[in-house]
């Protein structure tokens, strides 16, 4: 849950601050399986992500140090988590990394028929 505006007329009345409950999807994928037959460690996943959400979550984007010179639309929302998990995945232990050649999807649900994605390499 995150709260946020849009200062542009292209925004319409998201201009006004007004909140957003994001539904995140985390995908990681990979031209090859691990040696345990597996893309990734899917418990080591999931505490990076949560790791990576807690500094959004119930926060005002607007006042928040990395959306301070871009709008916090959902893609750079999900730019943003990818780029932080995209880190910690490099960071952790290499038995829970995937294998070379990865990438990266993040997916925010802003409802049932709207949402974003990025996607980057690992």
């Amino acid at each position: 849950m995150i709260a946020h505006s849009f200062p542009s007329p292209f925004f319409g009345p998201a201009q006004r601050v007004h909140g957003a409950t994001y539904a995140v999807e985390v995908a990681v994928k990979s031209p090859t399986l691990g040696p345990e037959h597996v893309v990734m460690d899917i418990g080591a996943l999931r505490t990076i992500l949560r790791s990576a959400l807690e500094s959004l979550d119930y926060q005002n984007l607007d006042q928040h140090p990395s959306f301070q010179a871009i709008f916090s639309t959902t893609e750079r929302v999900a730019e943003h988590i990818a780029g932080r998990v995209a880190t910690a995945i490099r960071n952790a232990a290499a038995t829970a990394q995937p294998p070379s050649g990865s990438k990266l999807v993040v997916v925010l649900g802003e409802s049932p028929v709207a949402w974003a994605s990025f996607e980057r390499d690992l």
